[in-house]
């Protein structure tokens, strides 16, 4: 973290910071002088250097290593106060001293740029491994759904005469699907890419948490009807002050997943309340859960579950964790050890009833 800090710095800061920091080491070093001696302080200014090389540039460490030296012998090497070596052990000491210390800044420094340039590499090479995994991810999940549309929408142009009205009708609902699925990928990319560039800022107004999930269960309910839903929300449940549509993309992924993966006609339960000033939201169903050894993985980008069939490009649940987090909030999976898997949802936000609203 300091790293990080420091190297923000522009060069003025570094070198007053550099300045600063072996000035007042010495200011501590002189008033214990008496109980330590001065070769000890020769020590301590040593570890200060390389302190200081540990996060500045090169430039900045030289004078701290130069001044340094020359404040330990106008100090603290007999006679003080004074640039005079008294003799010829000291004089040696105090060039020993100046050659280490420089070496030692030297070698901290590009110790640090090797550093800098391996994790160069790294980031360079995990970038391309994401470039590749999201490449094979569309070939499937935006291939699939295009070619069902344009082979149903084909059939419909060339073949329209000859096709019943239960043909023509499945068809259009392939199309339907299809595009759902289209557009369920592009929007998950697309909210990908805005994460990830830090655009996100969350757009907080009053938000009715019931009709906020109502909306979604609707909605998904019109295309995945034979996966029950079970809706429990609070009486009395107070309006929170949120962004709705990012807490609905989050809703709809998280109640989209587990219709996705859990077998047909498992119940998918959706509970609301609010605590300690939270909005407390949970998603869980009584499907297989999921397996032990990757619940630490799913919030990955790109992440797929080893043995699941179901496709995806393993972005929903990164997507998820995003949004929540873009609201100071932490969301948990674990198993249910009846069976099934549970998403707990913690939002720290304002809170405001009906009633105090109307009369603000």
């Amino acid at each position: 973290m300091g790293n990080f800090i420091f190297n923000r710095s522009n060069k003025t800061r570094q070198y007053f910071t550099s300045i600063l920091l072996v000035c007042i080491v010495s200011a501590i070093c002189y008033f214990l002088s008496a109980y330590i001696g001065y070769r000890v302080v020769a020590l301590i200014l040593l570890v200060t250097v390389s302190l200081i090389a540990m996060f500045f540039d090169i430039l900045p460490v030289l004078l701290a290593a130069l001044l340094s030296a020359l404040i330990w012998d106008f100090f603290f090497i007999p006679p003080r106060f004074t640039f005079t070596v008294g003799s010829t052990e000291d004089l040696l000491m105090l060039l020993m001293y100046f050659i280490i210390a420089m070496v030692n800044a030297v070698l901290t420094f590009k110790i640090r740029q090797i550093e800098k340039e391996t994790h160069k590499k790294e980031e360079k090479e995990k970038t391309v491994l994401l470039y590749n995994t999201l490449l094979n991810s569309l070939s499937h999940e935006l291939k699939t759904p295009i070619s069902t549309i344009i082979g149903a929408t084909d059939n419909l142009l060339t073949e329209s005469n000859k096709l019943s009205e239960q043909n023509k009708n499945e068809l259009l609902t392939e199309i339907s699907k299809a595009s759902i699925r289209l557009d369920r990928q592009v929007e998950n990319l697309l909210n990908m890419s805005r994460l990830e560039s830090g655009f996100i800022k969350p757009k907080k107004d009053w938000c009715d948490i019931n009709e906020l999930i109502h909306d979604v269960v609707n909605r998904l309910k019109e295309n995945y009807d034979n996966h029950p839903i079970n809706v429990q929300i609070k009486e009395n449940l107070p309006l929170f002050k949120l962004d709705y549509g990012l807490v609905e993309q989050v809703l709809n992924n998280l109640i989209l997943n587990a219709i996705l993966y859990i077998p047909k006609y498992c119940i998918v339960t959706i509970l609301a309340f609010c605590k300690d000033e939270k909005l407390i939201l949970i998603i869980e169903d009584n499907g297989n859960g999921f397996p032990d050894d990757e619940i630490d993985k799913v919030f990955d980008k790109f992440y797929r579950l080893k043995k699941s069939n179901t496709g995806g490009t393993g972005l929903g649940l990164s997507i998820v964790k995003g949004f929540v987090e873009v609201h100071n909030g932490t969301i948990k999976l674990e198993n249910i050890s009846e069976g099934g898997a549970r998403f707990t949802i913690e939002i720290p936000a304002e809170t405001s009833y009906i009633n105090n609203l109307k009369n603000e």
